[in-house]
């Protein structure tokens, strides 16, 4: 099976599942109902467009869209990389509402329906999301530390069902808060019963570590989320960006043991949907970066074959989603094969990033 037809039919049935869990809720099923025709029109348009162009076009996006942060999380990939910074005037510039609406309108005219919203914290950009929302044939998953949803946002969120917030946690509370500040798990979940009462589709992103692994793929961590009405779950193995954390990034041992207990708890919990990275590029051939599934879009438009791997030579507000995948570095990675190179840590590429760096040369 070839990867785009492995993906189409995971996102396939993904979207089944999510049409299944929200069929209590007549707007959210009439909504999962209406992507669910819209994604299978769009695996034909990137089918065609590979037969007509021979161009790979990615399911889905990664986009960092905020600059700023109202957290200090510890170990955040944003700020050691620059994207996030406590002061707009000294981040990385930000492409105009504008700017971002007309590239995901491009993105889905080819055939792209998701595109994850980072930062940074996307909250903090509303102007930028009042603008992507109109892009109906997309949806937005947005990765938010959740202590911004309050009676406006949730407002927007209930109008905007393609707009779908992802909350992070990391584990309980005393895990997330010495992470994340004091606090903030506490407000994690006022957002969550906030959501449930609107009976909004939304989720949890999850940092997994040596730490908290087994806590969180519990079954008393997963009852919790699913008593506040998480529908998705989705762990992010940690890179370790920070110096002296190396020790938290999981081994192979570790990966295995992670990948056996998914598959008793996608097989336990049929009204969630669980989602791991890249644990699940395992089973595609490696690293999904640089086009391959998918790439990052930086705070200034600029093409990137991961968030972890923020190297560019070219810029997507200027060139356009089609140029921008066949741009020389994303070419570079593929022709190298570097996706499938060997690695601890989570990320391929972050472990790699000096070779990337002299394919920039």
């Amino acid at each position: 099976m070839q990867l785009d037809e492995y993906l189409s039919n995971g996102i396939a049935s993904i979207m089944a599942k999510a049409y299944r869990n929200v069929l209590s809720n007549p707007r959210e099923a009439k909504f999962a109902f209406k992507m669910q025709r819209l994604f299978e029109k769009s695996a034909k348009r990137r089918k065609e467009i590979l037969e007509k162009e021979g161009l790979e076009v990615p399911p889905f996006l990664i986009s960092s869209i905020a600059t700023t942060c109202n957290l200090h999380c510890k170990g955040c990939y944003a700020r050691s990389n620059g994207i996030a910074n406590d002061n707009a005037d000294d981040s990385k510039p930000t492409l105009t509402p504008s700017q971002w609406r007309d590239i995901f309108t491009e993105a889905a005219s080819m055939g792209i329906n998701f595109s994850l919203l980072a930062g940074g914290e996307p909250m903090m950009r509303r102007d930028i999301l009042e603008q992507v929302a109109e892009v109906k044939d997309m949806i937005f998953p947005i990765f938010t530390n959740g202590t911004l949803i309050g009676p406006t946002n949730l407002k927007f969120l209930t109008e905007h069902l393609n707009m779908v917030p992802v909350i992070s946690l990391e584990g309980t509370a005393a895990g997330t808060d010495e992470r994340r500040g004091k606090g903030v798990f506490q407000r994690a979940l006022l957002s969550m019963e906030m959501l449930k009462r609107e009976q909004l589709f939304f989720g949890t992103s999850i940092t997994v570590t040596t730490a908290n692994m087994e806590q969180v793929t519990s079954h008393e961590f997963l009852d919790q989320l699913r008593g506040y009405g998480c529908k998705l779950v989705f762990y992010v193995e940690y890179v370790p960006t920070e110096q002296g954390t190396e020790h938290l990034a999981l081994g192979d041992e570790q990966v295995a043991q992670m990948e056996t207990v998914l598959e008793e708890r996608r097989a336990e919990y049929d009204d969630i949907i669980f989602l791991s990275f890249p644990g699940d590029e395992k089973e595609l051939g490696g690293c999904l970066a640089s086009g391959r599934g998918f790439f990052h879009i930086g705070p200034d438009g600029s093409a990137e074959p991961c968030p972890f791997s923020p190297f560019s030579d070219s810029n997507v507000a200027q060139i356009g989603l089609r140029l921008a995948l066949q741009s020389p570095l994303f070419r570079k990675i593929r022709a190298a094969h570097a996706l499938g190179w060997e690695h601890t840590g989570g990320c391929t590429l972050f472990e790699h990033r000096d070779e990337i760096d002299k394919m920039m040369a």
